[in-house]
């Protein structure tokens, strides 16, 4: 497959011919939806074929892969089109040293930078690592290579010194922040937008609201870094959350002066923080906004509009909108319908539940685990065990989106092992475990504790539970050690 090495054209319809494709290749990529399955598909059909495509192609769509959270797809890409010629830059090198972290761990990605070239360990490289040590929460390792980029005598930017504070403030060492920023100042590292947001979020975990303020005023006082709307939704949802509404509002509406650029995700922002403040008829105003500035609106608007609606208690609005977006939309995108089907579940509305998810895989939806979840939430709530038990089955054959293995929550767990003791149900409590057991190999001392009081509930002896205990190094306290001993007596 051909690359050329070219600036970007305006218009790639207009510069294509008919040896280069004849649409984005993201538009090709997402043309049957933004789940992975289907973007490897349509990647692994383009990868066959004989399309040449721009090297600023690959790129741009790489980036938006990232951008999804689509890695192993963006990874692929890759590596094929290196394989078939495409030069890496240091800058491709960095973006693909973090694919590879994302999609094979971080070991892989140690791997893949210690046998890059010397000339591509920059800056850039380096920052890539550092990162994805961030983003694993290994502070260990991402202090150290800190303290060797230094010792080389490579440039520490914005970013490097960004993550790190990240990784103090996601790890509850947020009080070490301050002092990132006073290093920062004394190296003469120029801060970004970003070192401004991730210094507010610090300075208010430690509740400090009126330090978050001082930094809006250095900011304006230090005249490098304008703030934008990220900085006032970032102070917007930091009064939101100590409950300083008046001050929420006046941010939000600096957000709104400064969304120039009508940014799709100051929109979603704006909705979502307005409904945090209960504040609907806002909501439904920045949503008639987000129309006009976008007219074709996405499936996430959608998701994100209904919810908020939803949370707000708008179920008649919800419906309305979700009524429109099902007239409308290209990819009947399941995660929508779980908003609804949540709805109509915790409103007790069963029937209108049902019936979505009946129409849904009409409609191209697929259930996943998520939509299962939410009516075994609904008949735990109401006792109705066998039915609950159906839908963790379902959820448990299904999975989690990224191929990881799905399992009801622990509370949910007690909670059904708790209602099988009141119904001396043991083939229900049984078979609970039995669907754990797929999932993971430590179901947990309190679920066996429950399960032996289920049998003595039940009046029903099992002579080899203690030897099934052994097996499964489960110690239970005294009280049931006791159960235990009437339950084996015949052992």
């Amino acid at each position: 497959m051909a690359l050329r090495h070219l600036s970007r054209p305006r218009d790639i319809v207009k510069r294509s011919t008919k040896k280069y494709l004849d649409e984005p290749l993201y538009h090709r990529l997402f043309k049957d939806g933004g789940s992975e399955v289907s973007v490897r598909q349509q990647l692994n059909q383009f990868l066959k074929g004989t399309k040449h495509v721009f090297k600023w192609e690959v790129g741009d769509t790489i980036k938006k892969l990232r951008s999804r959270g689509l890695y192993y797809p963006a990874l692929k890409l890759s590596e094929v089109m290196e394989h078939r010629g495409m030069n890496k830059t240091v800058s491709d090198q960095a973006i693909h040293l973090d694919l590879v972290a994302k999609a094979r761990g971080i070991a892989a990605g140690e791997s893949y930078f210690v046998d890059l070239p010397e000339t591509s360990k920059t800056e850039l490289t380096y920052a890539s690592l550092l990162n994805c040590y961030c983003k694993e929460l290994m502070t260990e390792k991402a202090e150290g290579l800190l303290n060797k980029m230094k010792e080389l005598n490579i440039t520490v930017s914005s970013m490097s010194y960004n993550s790190l504070m990240t990784l103090y403030t996601k790890t509850g060492q947020a009080e070490r922040v301050p002092g990132m920023i006073q290093e920062m100042k004394a190296e003469d590292v120029m801060p970004d937008s970003y070192t401004y947001n991730v210094w507010m979020r610090a300075l208010a975990a430690t509740e400090d609201v009126s330090g978050v303020e001082r930094v809006i005023e250095e900011m304006n006082r230090d005249g490098r870094v304008a703030p934008d709307w990220t900085t006032y939704s970032n102070m917007a949802s930091i009064y939101v959350d100590a409950g300083l509404s008046e001050k929420a509002e006046k941010a939000l509406q600096e957000l709104e002066m400064k969304n120039t650029e009508r940014d799709f995700k100051a929109y979603q922002f704006l909705i979502t923080l307005y409904g945090r403040l209960g504040k609907l008829n806002e909501v439904y105003r920045i949503w008639r906004s987000l129309r006009l500035a976008m007219p074709k609106t996405s499936n996430v608007a959608y998701l994100n509009m209904i919810q908020v609606l939803v949370n707000l208690k708008d179920l008649p609005g919800a419906e309305t909108l979700f009524k429109e977006w099902q007239a409308n939309c290209s990819t009947y995108d399941i995660r929508v319908v779980n908003v609804m089907i949540g709805a109509y579940t915790r409103e007790g509305l069963v029937e209108k539940a049902n019936e979505l998810k009946e129409k849904s895989p009409r409609r191209g939806g697929k259930l996943n685990a998520k939509t299962w979840e939410l009516f075994m939430d609904y008949y735990v709530k109401r006792g109705e065990t066998a039915q609950a038990l159906e839908c963790i089955t379902k959820a448990v054959s299904i999975g989690k989106g990224d191929g990881g293995k799905w399992l009801p929550s622990e509370d949910t767990v007690r909670a059904l092992m708790s209602q099988f003791e009141e119904k001396k149900d043991v083939n229900g409590a049984e078979s609970l475990l039995e669907i754990l057991k797929k999932g993971t190999d430590d179901v947990g001392v309190e679920t066996f504790e429950s399960l032996i009081r289920t049998y003595a509930a039940a009046g029903k002896s099992h002579p080899a539970l203690r030897q099934r205990l052994k097996m499964e190094k489960v110690k239970v306290d005294k009280a049931t050690e006791k159960l235990l001993d009437e339950l084996c007596q015949d052992e």
